[in-house]
């Protein structure tokens, strides 16, 4: 019993790894405008929900990212906590970003939460969620 257990806590701790590799790879495709990488981490039923409130599917956050107006300086995440549940993974965490949006500068420090799913082998995102907390 013992061994087995080990065994899961190991893969287990391997899943997290690779669930934490994948989240630093979508950020950095997203700054990086790597619409190819991204789109292969996106699941087709992805959904997001932006600091604004819009919400976009895969096509439209893909469009987003694409979008030449935009100009994305620093994408960055820490304090990521995963948790592995069988095949499905649910990220928490904070994201900075700063960057330039038709001409004019922003910066966000949001919370976030990240749904992936393992289908085939395979791991991608099924949902995502960012928010800007509240100032107290």
């Amino acid at each position: 019993m013992a061994i087995s257990g080990a065994i899961a806590l190991s893969q287990e701790k391997s899943e997290t790894a690779t669930i934490r590799a994948l989240e630093l790879k979508w950020t950095e495709s997203y700054r990086q405008r790597s619409i190819d990488i991204l789109s292969s981490l996106l699941a087709e039923e992805f959904v997001i929900t932006v600091e604004d409130g819009n919400v976009y599917s895969k096509a439209g956050y893909i469009s987003h990212t694409a979008d030449s107006k935009v100009r994305v300086d620093i994408a960055e995440m820490s304090d990521l906590k995963v948790r592995i549940h069988g095949n499905t993974a649910v990220v928490t965490g904070s994201y900075h970003e700063k960057g330039v949006s038709e001409g004019k500068a922003y910066e966000y420090h949001d919370r976030l939460t990240d749904v992936w799913m393992k289908t085939g082998g395979k791991w991608q995102v099924v949902a995502s969620h960012y928010s800007v907390p509240q100032k107290q």
